[in-house]
């Protein structure tokens, strides 16, 4: 029976069914917006190839529409899912009534902070991680930390100013690349030995926000600058898209990390069987985007 993967306009759900399909596994990719999966489409000048690739059904999927929740998951066994916790209730009730056995949360570790239940980063997670936790369904629960490719936000800056502005540069994350989050679902989805549990994902070691910085400059071949400014300079620059309480948290986890190595864990490879990426990995990647 198919695994069916939510949130496939993503990163990870995407690479995610492209795994499972070339692993021989049947799987259902699910967006809100189908039709985008499959189609080939450009960025710029640039031709970009249909983010699945040809055979895997797609259906249409809204994790906040319970409409859209039963044919999704007909004949569906295994879920990857997205916290969303807007119609949680409503999609576990249609994924018992499907006789769906397993689901994997993509969750994040912010979930572990104590104030989880009511911090805007960390509240949705944990809202989706109570609902599963409370259901009949087998849980395996992924929490990773910041992804590299959060690194994104300082792309536009870096092209067009050749510089970044930072409030705490020395703020530290253990950055984990996007493609060892899939393979470590690919892992718990199709070995039924490493289900049921919560797994801490990490990168292979902390680096601070100004490391990170100086590694997308090696990797895109141009200096970039660092400028140290104010939190309230920073919550202004990012107004037009950061929530206000979104931006309060994001300064409060950068002040309290300054200068503090985050946590690095084991068990990005204990799923994938790998070494975990390296943030500059990462950086050689997608260096084109952080040049002028």
């Amino acid at each position: 029976m198919p695994t069916l993967v939510t949130g496939c306009r993503g990163n990870v759900g995407s690479t995610l069914t492209s795994l499972l399909h070339r692993g021989g596994h049947a799987v259902r990719a699910a967006s809100r917006s189908p039709e985008e999966l499959t189609r080939q489409h450009t960025e710029g000048s640039t031709a970009v190839p249909a983010r699945l690739p040809t055979g895997v059904p797609v259906v249409a999927l809204d994790l906040g529409d319970p409409a859209t929740f039963a044919t999704a998951l007909d004949g569906i066994d295994s879920v990857f899912l997205y916290a969303e916790a807007s119609a949680v209730d409503a999609f576990l009730s249609a994924a018992e009534a499907a006789g769906v056995g397993h689901v994997v949360l993509l969750s994040s570790s912010s979930v572990l902070a104590p104030d989880a239940h009511d911090n805007p980063i960390a509240a949705s997670h944990h809202a989706v991680e109570q609902a599963l936790m409370a259901s009949p369904l087998t849980t395996t629960l992924l929490r990773p930390g910041a992804f590299a490719s959060n690194a994104y936000q300082w792309a536009e800056s870096v092209r067009t100013r050749g510089s970044v502005d930072l409030p705490h540069p020395l703020s530290h994350s253990s950055p984990i690349h996007g493609t060892d989050i899939a393979e470590a679902a690919l892992a718990v989805l199709t070995d039924p030995l490493l289900r049921g549990t919560a797994y801490h994902l990490t990168g292979p070691a902390s680096l601070t926000a100004a490391e990170q910085v100086g590694l997308l400059a090696t990797a895109s071949g141009h200096p970039i600058t660092i400028n140290t400014v104010t939190g309230a300079a920073w919550k202004k620059s990012v107004a037009p898209f950061v929530p206000e309480p979104v931006a309060d948290a994001l300064l409060a986890y950068a002040a309290a990390t300054d200068g503090t190595p985050a946590e690095v864990t084991g068990d990005t490879e204990k799923l994938t069987g790998h070494p975990a990426r390296t943030f500059a990995t990462w950086a050689e990647e997608h260096a084109a985007a952080f040049r002028p």
